[in-house]
């Protein structure tokens, strides 16, 4: 494989504090020589990329995301969902374990390695079940799932509302180092939920689900994980009180970390009118006041990471009647887009963006399984990206055969123009040139 001198851009590695003009070679899949604008790299033997006017940053890690294989291949698979990552500027992805067969056994978890190996063109890293069959009460294997390669625990898709289940799993990550990763609702309150419930709900007549339903799965994890003294992580965090929650669980040194997702930073419960089914998700979108909760927990660490939670659904299941439809936004590709709003509106900074999809899920996984940096020697995982170039949503184009997002037809500002794996060029837009040196 040539050299790839990737010239003139705005080198932002937030892990080393990095933001400045530059360039980086990239020679044996790995990141060999980072320089300033004026600096000349010690090998002439190179194609060039011209990144002048575009960010170059460490490739993205999803913490969150659905590939639907084994089971469900024709909502996602493997080889599409790694396809529409490296379009969102994702190098590596970490996928939940409700597929069928779960992912529950080293079986199933080998042949989602193997499969990624084979077909997927960034690194796929499998999540095992904290349950065996996502039942919610007999425990899964973890020992036999963490020899087998999984990075965290999670039953996602189902909430683990067993205490007794939960508080097991987090002793166990006291142990392995592994976080429990828990979809917080109390389905008791949630059952037959269809969107936020509030005043949208009230005039729609679809059934709400409470912030409350989260909240108290919240509360119940954090106070295990005090117990345990094990790893909390929080997934898809949307209302107010459960930032609150965190934030005082971080204060006295509970062990705990969380994600939000691009379509809960920057949508409302208002995208649901109309019964648009596409706007459809769990948990459910909330209100602007929970927006500003989560864009506050960004900026002062309570939320730790952006993840996707990537959910594709076929066409004809998102086509029914709104409370036959299921939950779930198709968001690999929109991602950078749907963020970059949040920093041209000075809700975050670009920097912060950054760290929150390259440097903190590299720390919640572990740099052996995304480096999360441009550091000299690191694999070369890149993403290059314009912050400015307005663009059309267009689902056709989509990777995912997920076409499900409310963002259909919208303007964004900001897009990824090419995306780096160990050195390879996966992806690149039709505006980035590379040509021999």
């Amino acid at each position: 494989m040539k050299s790839l001198l990737i010239q003139g851009g705005r080198i932002i590695d937030p892990g080393r504090k990095l933001d400045e003009a530059g360039s980086l070679l990239i020679a044996g899949g790995k990141i060999s020589w980072v320089g300033g604008a004026k600096d000349t790299p010690p090998d002439a033997d190179y194609d060039v990329l011209d990144a002048k006017g575009l960010i170059v940053c460490p490739g993205f890690i999803d913490l969150h995301c659905h590939l639907r294989q084994p089971g469900f291949e024709e909502k996602e698979t493997i080889a599409s969902g790694t396809t529409a990552a490296a379009r969102g500027g994702f190098t590596t992805v970490c996928c939940m374990p409700n597929t069928e067969p779960p992912l529950d056994n080293k079986t199933t978890v080998n042949y989602v390695k193997a499969t990624a190996a084979a077909e997927g063109i960034i690194r796929v890293l499998p999540i095992g079940c904290i349950s065996l069959g996502q039942s919610g009460e007999e425990p899964a294997d973890m020992g036999e799932l963490a020899a087998a390669g999984v990075v965290a625990f999670s039953d996602d898709g189902e909430p683990a509302l067993n205490s007794k289940l939960m508080r097991r799993a987090l002793e166990y990550s006291r142990s392995s180092g592994l976080p429990i990763i828990d979809h917080c609702e109390d389905k008791a309150l949630s059952e037959g939920g269809q969107m936020n419930e509030g005043v949208v709900s009230a005039e729609l007549g679809l059934r709400g689900i409470p912030n409350a339903a989260e909240d108290i799965i919240v509360a119940r994890d954090l106070e295990l994980a005090q117990l345990t003294g094990g790893w909390v992580h929080i997934a898809h965090v949307t209302t107010g009180g459960a930032v609150d929650l965190i934030r005082r669980a971080k204060e006295k040194g509970i062990r705990v970390t969380a994600e939000a997702t691009p379509h809960h930073l920057t949508l409302t419960e208002e995208r649901v009118k109309g019964r648009n089914t596409s706007a459809k998700v769990n948990p459910p979108l909330r209100t602007e006041r929970d927006v500003k909760a989560l864009i506050n927990g960004l900026n002062d660490n309570t939320i730790d990471v952006i993840a996707t939670d990537h959910a594709p659904h076929t066409e004809a299941e998102k086509r029914q009647q709104f409370d036959l439809a299921p939950s779930g936004i198709s968001g690999f590709e929109t991602a950078l887009g749907s963020l970059m709003g949040l920093v041209h509106r000075g809700d975050i900074s670009l920097v912060s963006l950054i760290n929150k999809l390259t440097a903190v899920p590299a720390g919640i996984i572990g740099k052996k399984y995304g480096p999360g940096t441009l550091a000299t020697g690191s694999l070369a995982d890149v993403t290059i990206f314009d912050p400015t170039l307005e663009w059309t949503v267009d689902t056709k184009d989509f990777a995912s055969k997920g076409k499900n997002t409310p963002l259909a037809g919208e303007r964004l500002k900001g897009r990824v123009m090419a995306t780096i794996y160990g050195g390879k060029v996966v992806y690149r837009d039709e505006g980035v040139t590379i040509e021999g040196s």
